[in-house]
């Protein structure tokens, strides 16, 4: 052998052997459609394209309240290029629609009841052409007087023929005489913050020749979506098929019905694909907004800090509809006192229509609301008892087997002072240095920082709590198919991917089962089974569990008979990196080897335990489960400005087990800076009703300069033991906590009250006396 070859040689043996692919339950997996989003190849629903393709507008209504005494069409329906004009006469089926109650027309016909409700839908051969024809559509309204304080919407005159009430829950738990040695008291508002999708609404209907239509949208909950659909048409359910596009983030129900019905509609009334892609302003308008909230509390503590009984009051505006309220409520009131040991609560919650913009579902509804107060309320405590604000929340922390203001029983696990004594511990980050070349580290910015010397610097506590998957009796299922043939696996559920990790989770679970590498998850659509909307970390929990149990159930099929043929149940076997083994190591094959050019497959359904609604008294075990999250937020205040920075946030949280370490991470980071823009500049504003600035210039979102240094500190692994894989949800308590903790911040830095998020400058500042 030459030299030069042993060397070769040599170098070859020395070369270190390639990093294992990581795969199955508890690694960091890529999910599957990475490279198209990064690259800008991955399909959207604004992407889409069809033969003969029509472009849809809509004409919505500049008045929050006014009558409508006539629509005249003509104008709009002559206009070259035009094909059709619809209005609510155009509805064939229902003529209402509604998440949580169909009360909410497709079309307004009588009166008006926000600003930016649909009139009329306009389909023409170009989008320029459709929405000047909306334009020309010509609606003569008598304005009315809006309400839009929710308080006087017990008073008012009905905006609905069901009525301004939409929900009244009265919990009482405890003695109502029971009284404290120390009582405080404030009153709390939270603004509406948008949902603010990355993409804005767009969707495709194309008809069928059965005279059914196609709907081609980001739709988090299809086969619902379907259903209300079909009712609105005049079809079964069987003639309208709802396929899942790409979801460009969703923090809430993705895609509203007032976006999708008119797609359907102009459809079947021209027989051609009609395509529909909002402007963000109509986004603004159009979609659910988080619920502003008024709330008004009382605490009650004995002279060493343990609280003795809450009283509060909640006010939810949702709005002109109901849409979510009554289950955003529930969850208002039943986490009113937070994760704390409360023996006497008593809770008045209200959520009332109004004409101000539509509120619903929006990661953390009504819990989040209420970690504001109630945290702000512990800071006013320990400021009264002068306790350390930490030791406070941890002389009240809640543990398993504590009973919650509901008369509910924390069964899973709640590890709340585990979590607080973490970030209570964690190292306080560097003081900033006052020199020139760090004026980026105040508040403001490099350009709008003012004196270093009016920099104050403080550190505030937040302890969150939301429920998972839904409450009061919501009937929770998820079905799966999992297929295997020639070495691949394909899943079928119809779990929308939201960004949540849904399908890289089904790719996990198959592998951990069957150690099949190759995993793929098959497009949504409402030809498959259902399996429910895609929120509060159902889709982990129930479609993760029918995953798992199809998958389990192909795995009996795949061993039986190598058991039977070597005389021991299939227990005794392993599947590991694709081989089965046994336990005494007589057996040992491959799973392409043993599957022998079969197909495989089952389906399995997965139904967590059973809720109740609340009573009369807002007593019932109305949650399934509950996650907790500790934060502790260091903040940089210019008091004589009023800016704020947020320097670090550390956050500790439960999440039962870890099953994706980089998504759960991202997830986290996530939920924790949608919770900066809820607590510094995230405000849908309204004078009288009508939206002011319905654009991403006059609504601020937080930037990539606005997030804080995250420090996940802790992640206690306690799992649950009625969730599948013991896994919790992990998106929204982050962004129910942080603008708690960050609000706490501002208070201990300037010493001011904070009342109201998002903090507005005034608020943050200190006069100098």
């Amino acid at each position: 052998m030459s030299n030069e070859a042993a060397t070769a040689t040599t170098a070859a043996e020395a070369a270190p052997a390639p990093e294992p692919i990581p795969h199955g339950l508890g690694a960091s997996l890529q999910p599957a459609d990475a490279r198209a989003k990064t690259e800008g190849t991955f399909p959207y629903a604004a992407d889409l394209w069809a033969e003969g393709l029509l472009w849809a507008a809509v004409l919505r209504s500049p008045h929050p309240h006014a009558r409508i005494k006539s629509i005249d069409t003509a104008h709009a329906r002559e206009m070259p290029g035009v094909r059709a004009v619809v209005t609510h006469e155009d509805v064939p089926g229902s003529p209402l629609l509604g998440r949580g109650k169909a009360d909410r027309p497709v079309f307004a016909s009588e009166v008006v009841r926000h600003h930016g409700e649909p009139i009329a839908a306009v389909a023409a051969d170009h989008p320029d052409t459709a929405r000047l024809a909306a334009a020309a559509v010509i609606v003569e309204y008598e304005v009315l007087d809006p309400v839009t304080d929710p308080e006087q919407a017990f008073e008012a005159e009905p905006l609905h023929p069901d009525g301004n009430l939409i929900r009244h829950i009265p919990l009482r738990h405890g003695d109502p005489d029971a009284a404290g040695d120390i009582v405080v008291e404030g009153l709390y508002r939270i603004g509406r913050q948008d949902p603010a999708p990355i993409g804005a609404e767009a969707g495709l209907a194309v008809p069928r020749p059965d005279g059914g239509v196609e709907l081609y949208l980001a739709s988090t909950d299809p086969h619902t979506d379907r259903d209300r659909a079909a009712a609105c048409y005049g079809l079964e359910p069987e003639r309208v098929k709802v396929v899942v596009t790409g979801v460009p983030g969703a923090t809430a129900d993705r895609e509203d019905q007032g976006f999708q019905l008119p797609l359907g509609l102009l459809a079947l009334k021209t027989g051609c694909p009609v395509k529909l892609t909002a402007t963000r302003e109509e986004s603004f308008l159009g979609h659910t907004h988080r619920h502003p909230t008024l709330l008004r509390y009382r605490h009650h503590a004995d002279a060493e800090g343990r609280l003795v009984k809450v009283e509060a009051q909640i006010l939810l505006d949702a709005g002109a509809y109901a849409d979510t309220s009554a289950e955003a409520l529930a969850a208002a009131v039943g986490f009113a006192c937070g994760p704390y040991v409360v023996p006497n609560a008593f809770i008045e919650g209200w959520a009332v229509r109004t004409n101000n913009p539509p509120s619903g579902h929006v990661r953390g509804e009504g819990a989040m609301q209420v970690c504001a107060a109630y945290e702000a309320q512990m800071d006013k405590l320990a400021k009264k008892l002068g306790v350390d604000p930490a030791e406070l929340r941890l002389r009240n922390a809640l543990a398993t087997g504590d009973v919650l203001p509901t008369g509910q029983t924390v069964t899973c696990p709640a590890p709340v002072a585990e979590l607080l004594q973490a970030v209570r511990d964690y190292p306080l980050p560097a003081l900033p240095k006052d020199t020139p070349e760090d004026e980026w580290l105040l508040p403001g910015g490099p350009e709008g920082a003012g004196e270093p010397g009016a920099v104050r610097r403080g550190v505030g506590y937040g302890l969150g709590m939301v429920h998972m998957l839904g409450a009061e009796g919501a009937d929770e299922v998820s079905t799966a198919t999992v297929k295997v043939h020639d070495g691949v696996a394909t899943v079928l559920c119809a779990a929308v991917e939201t960004g949540q990790g849904f399908t890289t989770l089904a790719r996990q679970i198959v592998q951990d089962t069957l150690g099949i590498d190759e995993v793929h998850v098959a497009p949504v659509d409402t030809d498959q089974p259902p399996a429910g909307a895609g929120c509060r970390g159902r889709h982990t929990w129930v479609s993760g569990g029918a995953v798992e149990r199809a998958a389990k159930m192909v795995r009996t099929q795949l061993l039986q008979p190598l058991a039977h043929k070597f005389g021991m149940s299939t227990e005794l076997l392993q599947i590991t990196d694709g081989k089965i083994t046994s336990y005494d190591g007589v057996l040992s094959t491959t799973v392409t080897e043993a599957m022998d050019g079969k197909e495989l497959w089952a389906t399995a359904q997965c139904r967590p335990h059973p809720t109740e609604p609340l009573n009369d008294a807002g007593q019932g075990d109305a949650f399934v489960g509950m996650s907790f999250c500790a934060i502790r937020a260091v903040v940089d205040v210019d008091i004589e400005l009023g800016s704020v920075r947020v320097v670090e946030l550390a956050l500790a949280q439960d999440v039962g087990r870890v099953l994706n370490p980089a998504q759960l991470e991202a997830r986290i980071e996530a939920g924790v800076t949608q919770g900066v823009g809820i607590a510094l500049t995230e405000n849908l504003r309204s004078a009288r009703g009508l939206i002011r600035h319905p654009d991403l210039t006059g609504y601020s979102l937080p930037t990539a300069l606005d997030a804080p240094d995250i420090r996940i500190v802790k992640l206690v692994e306690e799992r649950d033991v009625v969730a599948p894989f013991g896994a919790k949800a992990v998106s929204a308590v982050p962004v129910v906590t942080s603008p708690a903790a960050i609000a706490s911040a501002v208070r201990a830095a300037t010493g001011r009250p904070v009342n109201r998020l998002p903090i507005r400058p005034q608020a943050a500042v200190v006069n100098a006396q």
